[in-house]
């Protein structure tokens, strides 16, 4: 990995544009900030990178000699490498039923999307013509990254954080609301913090039971980091 995060880097280091976030919903540009594997922020505007899905930041994966590593949080490093504080332009593709933005994003040439299933750090999800199928497979053959080992793909690790958390949760709604710090807070299951955190009721803490429901009611996802 050391050769193409430096020469992704280098890359990132010659760009020196700058264009504030745009109003539309079209087009997001600006200085960029990782939120995780798949995502970043700009000027506000949360992205989410259209057509892969990047292991949770919680998540672990299989090493090709036994063991575990922190896939998830790599994921977000490798990202980072890629984009953070530098200039990222996104076309916004969709929103989902959450309004979250979905986005086919580059830092110069380098398209986010792309590189971060070349690199072997995110599954490829077939969406129309934004296809990285190619790309994952040869990350796969080539052993890179989430592909060196067993790995649990992203979705299917939500939904079993998600089960588990439902047995336990009122209502069976398993989503976390905290205060911290004056700040509403919303924890889905495969947040890294979500067995360390408590909902107290008395000081505002709610469960939800999707996360639409959070954010209509005004909270934000936490930070992976």
């Amino acid at each position: 990995m050391a050769a193409p995060l430096a020469e992704i880097l280098l890359l990132g280091a010659c760009i020196t544009a700058h264009a504030p976030a745009l109003a539309g919903d079209t087009m997001a540009a600006g200085r960029a900030s990782v939120v995780n594997g798949d995502t970043i922020e700009i000027d506000g505007i949360i992205v989410r990178l259209h057509g892969i899905d990047a292991p949770e930041a919680g998540q672990k994966c299989g090493k090709a000699g036994g063991g575990s590593w922190p896939c998830g949080n790599r994921a977000t490093e490798v990202l980072e490498a890629m984009a953070e504080d530098r200039d990222v332009e996104c076309t916004i593709i969709r929103n989902d039923e959450n309004e979250q933005k979905y986005g086919i994003c580059s830092a110069g040439d380098l398209v986010l999307n792309k590189s971060m299933v070349s690199e072997g750090y995110a599954w490829a999800i077939a969406e129309g013509a934004d296809d990285y199928s190619p790309a994952e497979a040869e990350a796969r053959a080539a052993g890179l990254g989430i592909w060196q080992g067993a790995a649990i793909a992203p979705w299917d690790y939500r939904s079993e954080r998600w089960a588990a958390a439902a047995q336990g949760a009122p209502g069976g709604c398993p989503i976390k609301g905290v205060v911290a710090r004056g700040e509403q807070i919303y924890h889905p299951p495969w947040s890294p913090w979500y067995d360390r955190v408590k909902v107290n009721e008395s000081k505002g803490g709610k469960w939800f039971c999707t996360e639409r429901e959070a954010l209509e009611a005004g909270w934000r996802a936490a930070s992976s980091r």
